[in-house]
């Protein structure tokens, strides 16, 4: 059934269209359908300004896995760094100096062990079916790998 219809809304007009519909409630469907897509079409925005693009929650955090993961340079700042084994020292004995290569050694086996804690971490975690770190892991980690004395 070849048909002329014309939907009108308060405030909106739109021109007859000819569709080709087979039963009424086909038909409604149609208009309906043809309502909508005017409405939105001629809805006006809100203010004219765009939301911000955002990405899914999650996905900017393994981007960031990888592109560490993939990379061997140092995650931790030099110099805070330096001045955290100065400050560290000064307990021990006043007024140390230490080798640039010296820091940065410190400063990779640092970052080696921080990562392996992590690590070992998230498999705590994942094992108490749980998706965040909670300090109470961190905590327990090092406890199951017998970092420090046994006892």
């Amino acid at each position: 059934m070849l048909g002329f219809y014309t939907v009108e809304a308060p405030g909106l007009k739109i021109f007859p269209t000819v569709v080709l519909v087979k039963s009424w409630s086909q038909r409604w469907r149609q208009i309906l359908l043809l309502a909508t897509k005017a409405t939105r079409k001629s809805a006006p925005t809100t203010g004219g300004v765009k939301k911000p693009h955002r990405y899914h929650p999650g996905t900017i955090a393994l981007r960031e896995i990888c592109k560490y993961q993939k990379t061997t340079e140092l995650l931790i700042r030099k110099l805070p760094f330096q001045r955290l084994v100065h400050e560290i020292t000064q307990d021990f004995k006043m007024n140390l100096c230490f080798q640039g290569h010296a820091v940065l050694a410190l400063q990779e086996v640092a970052e080696a062990y921080l990562v392996g804690l992590f690590e070992d971490t998230k498999l705590c975690v994942i094992h108490a079916k749980r998706v965040t770190i909670m300090p109470k892991d961190i905590q327990l980690t090092p406890r199951i790998r017998c970092d420090r004395a046994c006892s």
